[in-house]
């Protein structure tokens, strides 16, 4: 029997009462062509069997582990995610690791994934981290989960080290998934998402549904980008895109809405001044070039 290679690779899943989808997320990780040097779960203090699950595969993989944080009572999406991704940091066995991932417990995805990351992240020097797009299942297709090149899949991180060391890590704030990135940026990195007929990650929940239901998660996502420091019009532009989303329409109007509210409040925003004014500047830019995208792509329809 061929032993699967072993790549000095980190991965940190902070779990809560995932037991629905947990199996997914195990057997797709055994089916790799390249397995992770150690992967630690982090039980963020679920009430139902997702421990239990975990330890029957780690039982026969040593390699995979379980650890347990004191249970606050309620799912904590954002800084909770990450103070339990931390916590797991703080109890990997295996310091010597060259990459990391931060890896939910709801996902699936082909053998190859993991081969194909990395041979992508060792080809580019500046590259920080990758996913591949993420889709769900939905009446019996799969239906892909918008996000720009430069963004990488919350569910599923992988990091070359020194980058992340670089950027300090992940914030324990909401929206950390896209701090990260522009932090990147910013620290003269780049990063990707990119279409693979073997990186398809499956999300086996729908974004932002795990806190009670969808229109919360708008919700959330709408107070998140202004703590993040959005542009106005920026904010805008994005509750208008996320309207051919489910829940249609509404769901934009809803993170348009939270936005503004959260504006009208004053909510605390995200301490890094000199961030948030390099994120506006990018926004900006990035509004400019919309038009002119938007008329090449009118013209390639039209050839």
């Amino acid at each position: 029997m061929t032993r699967t290679p072993v790549v000095p690779l980190a991965v940190i899943s902070p779990v809560r009462d995932e037991a629905q989808f947990v199996r997914n997320t195990l057997e797709a990780m055994l089916a790799q062509t390249v397995r992770p040097q150690e992967w630690l779960f982090v039980d963020d203090g679920s009430e139902d069997d997702t421990r239990s699950i975990i330890e029957t595969y780690a039982r026969e993989h040593p390699w995979i582990r379980v650890v347990s944080r004191e249970n606050r009572g309620f799912r904590q999406l954002g800084s909770g995610v990450i103070a339990a991704f931390d916590f797991g940091r703080e109890k990997l066995q295996h310091q010597d690791y060259k990459y990391i991932a931060k890896l939910d417990g709801d996902m699936s995805f082909s053998p190859k994934y993991l081969e194909v990351m990395l041979d992508r992240l060792n080809r580019e020097p500046r590259l920080a981290a990758v996913s591949g797009k993420v889709f769900r299942p939905e009446n019996g297709r799969l239906v892909e989960e918008f996000m720009i090149d430069e963004m990488v899949a919350g569910q599923f991180k992988l990091y070359k080290r020194d980058a992340f060391d670089t950027i300090g890590g992940f914030t324990q704030t909401i929206l950390w998934d896209g701090i990260d990135i522009h932090r990147c940026r910013i620290k003269g990195y780049t990063t990707l998402s990119f279409h693979h007929p073997e990186a398809k990650l499956i999300h086996h929940r729908q974004m932002g549904s795990s806190d009670s239901n969808v229109f919360k998660g708008r919700a959330r996502l709408g107070r998140g980008i202004w703590f993040m420091g959005y542009h106005p019009l920026y904010a805008i532009a994005s509750g208008v895109f996320r309207m051919h989303e489910r829940p249609y329409v509404i769901g934009g109007l809803i993170i348009i809405a939270s936005y503004i509210c959260a504006a009208i409040r004053q909510d605390p925003q995200f301490e890094d001044r000199e961030f948030v004014r390099d994120l506006r500047r990018w926004q900006l830019q990035k509004l400019r070039r919309l038009p002119k995208q938007l008329l090449g792509s009118e013209a390639s329809e039209s050839t």
